[in-house]
């Protein structure tokens, strides 16, 4: 009888389910008191005419804005309470020590139905200045990139200024105040929606949480003027531009040759090319080639202005040759470097074409290359830094060069890599040494077989 009871799987299973059920009958008789605790429950602050009344402000400080309530309450009752009943109040009229505010908890329609209700912390925590108000310009800025062929022209902002109220320390801390526009995309004149940002001395931003202003639900908002651009050539008159007796006048240049112009799209419609009058461009008597700035600013025509401000200097370039001679452009790139230290890495800043004048018979000339002709010697030159230094040109017969040349360069130390540039320029001076004593015993062996040859 016994073994069928303990193996009776049944039976075992009816024995749980009539004991699960006593234990609900007892846990709902006795109804046991129990605590709950209810999260980020946040604090309502009331009576803050308290401080504001007299002219302060309140700042609540160390995350005490909101709590944890622990409700201590019988069963039946903590599992109907939820976190939307439960109240956490901090009055003003209970402020101590100017920085703490008692924190009461309620729990709404249990009223009498719980033992009791903590918050932690149980006190506001709160910072108290002097309050300050102040109107400041607003200064409207974008965003983003507009579209192609359009750049941001007048800002305005909608309203021009602001009323901040707030904590005395920060409203005098406000340095600037800008009215932010995305205009990403922007093909039209338009009025967009803004952000008002603040700014310190610093140029660091303020967070606004503890000041109002006056924009109410409008906000701010910027008036943007779209202007389009144009590129257009840049012409130079030249009549006033002479060399001297016995000399010529190259092609003359523009570099860049081009800008890019904005205005509105019927301005701009008119604006063909930019002009330099030859009032800009007196000079007579040239000998050597001649290189001159101008600033364009003043020739663009009225209502258009350059898309870029920096862009206003144009560089002219006038060759002058003299007779029976005839000029080279040799690139610094083609130019032969002799004796370079193995420890230095060189380049041209911004140099890139050398003007070479070369005077001889014309025949000789017009057949002429410089190509591997072009050399520096860097003997001397052993330490890093700038230098000018003078160019050798290898030249024909009967040839001979109208102006020395120099060039600018600049020496940097090279920078090493796994396998050192040393080792590098050790192994190609060991290399070039075993290739001349091969070299050597060739000529030997030779020059034996030569004597030898003769001697019979």
């Amino acid at each position: 009888m016994r073994k069928r009871i303990a193996n009776n799987l049944a039976l075992k299973i009816l024995a749980f389910l009539i004991a699960a059920f006593l234990w609900l009958i007892v846990v709902n008789i006795d109804d046991p008191i129990g605590d709950k605790t209810f999260s980020n429950i946040p604090v309502q602050v009331v009576h803050e005419e308290v401080i504001t009344d007299n002219n302060n402000t309140y700042q609540i400080v160390d995350n005490t804005q909101e709590v944890n309530v622990t409700v201590t309450a019988q069963r039946s009752v903590l599992d109907k309470i939820k976190a939307e009943d439960i109240q956490a109040t901090a009055d003003m009229k209970e402020l101590t020590m100017r920085t703490q505010v008692p924190i009461e908890v309620t729990i709404k329609g249990y009223t009498g139905k719980y033992e009791k209700a903590n918050a932690n912390p149980r006190n506001l925590q709160i910072q108290i200045d002097e309050e300050a108000k102040n109107n400041f310009p607003i200064t409207p800025t974008t965003t983003g990139t507009v579209r192609e062929g359009y750049v941001v022209g007048e800002l305005k902002a909608l309203p021009e200024k602001v009323t901040l109220r707030g904590p005395k320390r920060i409203i005098n801390s406000i340095s600037k105040v800008t009215a932010e526009a995305d205009v990403s995309g922007l093909s039209e004149d338009e009025t967009l929606e803004a952000k008002l940002v603040l700014y310190d001395s610093n140029n660091n931003v303020i967070d606004q949480t503890l000041l109002a202003n006056n924009l109410g639900k409008e906000g701010v908002s910027v008036e943007v003027n779209l202007l389009q651009v144009k590129r257009v050539p840049v012409k130079i008159d030249t009549a006033e531009i002479s060399a001297a007796e016995g000399y010529k006048l190259g092609t003359i240049t523009v570099e860049p040759q081009e800008v890019s112009v904005t205005g509105e799209k019927s301005v701009l419609s008119n604006v063909s090319e930019i002009s330099i009058p030859a009032s800009a461009l007196q000079m007579e008597n040239l000998t050597q080639r001649t290189e001159t700035t101008v600033d364009i600013s003043s020739y663009l025509p009225n209502d258009v202005s350059l898309a870029e401000e920096n862009a206003n200097k144009v560089v002219i370039s006038i060759p002058v040759q003299q007779p029976g001679a005839k000029t080279f452009e040799v690139s610094t790139s083609s130019i032969v470097v002799n004796n370079l230290s193995s420890n230095l890495d060189i380049s041209y800043d911004s140099t890139v074409d050398l003007e070479i004048q070369i005077k001889g018979p014309s025949d000789v000339l017009n057949v002429f290359s410089p190509a591997k002709k072009v050399s520096i010697d860097l003997k001397e030159y052993t330490e890093p830094g700038t230098y000018i230094v003078p160019v050798s040109v290898e030249l024909p017969d009967g040839c001979s060069l109208v102006n020395d040349v120099s060039v600018e360069i600049v020496l940097e130390k090279r920078k090493q890599s796994s396998k050192t540039q040393d080792d590098v320029y050790d192994n190609s001076q060991k290399q070039s040494s075993d290739q001349n004593q091969t070299n050597d015993s060739d000529q030997n062996t030779s020059d034996a077989a030569t004597d030898k040859k003769q001697g019979e």
